[in-house]
């Protein structure tokens, strides 16, 4: 069901690789409710993704853009404005990248030229494209910025490596920036720490599957699906939760706040 929740505002989505990704549940809600956005990757993840398979579903422009490169964003923004005919109203940061994870490097030995890479990507990013939009003045009063978040940036967890303290400086960035941006603007910055999701990224962590039955079977609603975080997405671009900034927010059917649960007993 659509209510046009987004009727005439204009967004930025970004990291849209195949119809698997939260980003591109994302744009597809975003499109039903009456958004415009532009999509956008990293030159790469563009030809390895389906994006322009969205774009022409969503009648959607894509900028690629380096999201740790300040050239490239500020052409992403300037030219969203252009194509979109105004200034912008939502974003979506669903950028994340660890060159240690992908070598299968343990935290305890880490390469600290990926570590920088990880951090530069996937929260760093976040910092670079909020001075952008504000040097530019490209968002609106009461804009949105929502960036996907993870809950290994308040736990451990042994096999999410250094992009547990990636997740930690991006909602560290998102309460910052929040607070500038609010009193500037009233731009409002949240995180979503969304469950495990089954995304082509998500699952290339080592012992995903186990560990997805394992949320799934802790979590009293279960684990929340890739539409379910769209759908919540939406709701904080919306007008609906126009005081919501500066949060992280647990989109996880309950597992953050579950010790333990009868089905995770009984497997021991």
């Amino acid at each position: 069901m659509n209510y046009n929740l987004l009727k005439g505002k204009r967004g930025i989505i970004s990291g849209a690789l195949d119809s698997n990704s939260i980003a591109w549940k994302v744009a597809e809600r975003a499109h039903a409710e009456g958004a415009v956005f532009t999509l956008t990757n990293a030159p790469v993840a563009m030809r390895m993704g389906e994006i322009k398979k969205l774009a022409e579903s969503c009648n959607a422009e894509v900028i690629g853009a380096d999201a740790t490169s300040i050239t490239d964003i500020e052409n992403l923004f300037s030219k969203s404005q252009e194509v979109l005919g105004g200034k912008i109203d939502f974003v979506l940061h669903s950028i994340g990248m660890s060159p240690n994870l992908r070598k299968n490097l343990p935290y305890t030995d880490l390469n600290y030229d990926f570590y920088v890479k990880s951090l530069d990507v996937s929260a760093m990013s976040l910092h670079k494209m909020m001075t952008v939009a504000m040097k530019q003045d490209a968002l609106n009063e009461w804009a949105s910025v929502v960036a996907l978040s993870y809950i290994a940036a308040q736990r451990t967890y042994s096999f999410y490596g250094d992009m547990a303290d990636a997740k930690a400086m991006l909602e560290s960035v998102a309460r910052s920036f929040g607070f500038h941006y609010g009193k500037a603007k009233k731009v409002r910055i949240n995180t979503v720490s969304q469950s495990p999701t089954k995304t082509t990224a998500g699952s290339g962590i080592k012992g995903f599957d186990n560990f997805y039955d394992f949320a799934d079977k802790l979590s009293p609603l279960g684990n929340a699906s890739a539409d379910a975080c769209a759908d919540y997405c939406i709701t904080l671009f919306s007008d609906l939760t126009r005081m919501v900034t500066m949060q992280n927010l647990f989109h996880d059917g309950g597992y953050s706040t579950t010790g333990i649960s009868e089905d995770v007993w009984k497997l021991f």
